[in-house]
Parts: C-alpha cells; structure tokens; sequence
C-alpha cells in the first residue's frame, strides 16, 4: 500500500505558531504530535521572528516531517498587524523549505472545508472535529489545533492530487 507520509501542518503567528504533526497512509491518519512556538513579546521583532525559527528548526528536527503545509495569510483591517503576521508566516515556510520539504499552501476556508465540511465555521467546531479525526491528539493551544487542522486539509488534498494524477497515468 506504501508508507506514511509525515506532514507539518504550521499556524503561523507573531506571538504563538502552532504545529501540528500527522502521518497518513492511504485514508487514515495518525496523531504524531503537536505544539505552539512562543516568541517574547517584549522583544525586537527580529529577535522574536529569530525565536519562531529557531523553534520550529527544533520541530522539524525531532518530528522529521516529509511535506509542509501553511495557512495562508488572510488581510484584516489593521495593516501593521498583517504585516507582522506576513512576516511569521514568512519564517512559517522559509524553515521548512530550508529543510528541503515542499510546502503547500490553503486558504482558511480550504481548512475549514477539508476538516467540517464546510468553508465558513467556528474554531470550535474545528477544534472539536480535530479531535473526531485524530482521537489521540492532545493541542496545548487553538494554535496547535488549527495547525493538525491545517495538516489534515493537505493529507485530504495530496490524496486527491495522487489519485487524480494515478488516473491520468492510468
């Protein structure tokens, strides 16, 4: 059948990046393991940006994941701070593609979607859904939840792209 394929899937944020580690073969998945990386919010931006990829390096290290998967950024009405989020979903996906991993992008709706079956709904369904599909999953915050949540969407979705491509070989 093959072997488990390990994804990262990563929330990026300023003050906390949730990750999330899955393994899926075929259409089951496995809970790995999950996390929040915190950067001190006293500190310069740089120095908290250093903070974010020292500690997802130490991630990606010790879970040794194959593939990636960040959320997209979505723009809200205070510029500054999606800026700043830009710029720690940019250490979101420089650390991993630095790993030599491919990483995948989706929209917040695509999670949404991928997880509940619907593209508009509350993080705690989200949350509670996260758990419904990896019932070993334990997350020390809604960073870490939405990070398995953002795994899950791309083991959904490489499995769809593999199936479309065995097709189109076939």
């Amino acid at each position: 059948m093959g072997e488990a394929i390990r994804i990262i899937g990563i929330d990026p944020g300023l003050r906390r990046t949730g990750w999330g580690v899955v393994e899926s073969l075929g259409n089951s998945l496995r809970f790995v393991g999950s996390g929040t990386v915190r950067s001190d919010d006293k500190a310069a931006l740089a120095t908290r940006l250093c903070q974010l990829h020292d500690g997802l390096a130490e991630i990606l290290h010790d879970a040794m994941p194959q593939e990636a998967a960040v959320e997209q950024t979505f723009v809200n009405k205070d510029a500054v701070a999606t800026l700043k989020l830009g710029q720690a979903r940019g250490i979101a996906m420089l650390v991993p593609a630095r790993a030599g991993l491919v990483v995948a992008e989706y929209a917040p709706n695509a999670v949404k979607k991928a997880v509940i079956g619907v593209g508009h709904g509350d993080k705690k369904q989200i949350h509670m859904m996260v758990k419904v599909l990896l019932p070993k999953a334990t997350f020390d915050t809604e960073h870490a939840a939405d990070a398995l949540a953002i795994a899950i969407c791309h083991a959904h979705h490489r499995q769809s792209v593999a199936y479309r491509m065995a097709a189109l070989a076939s």
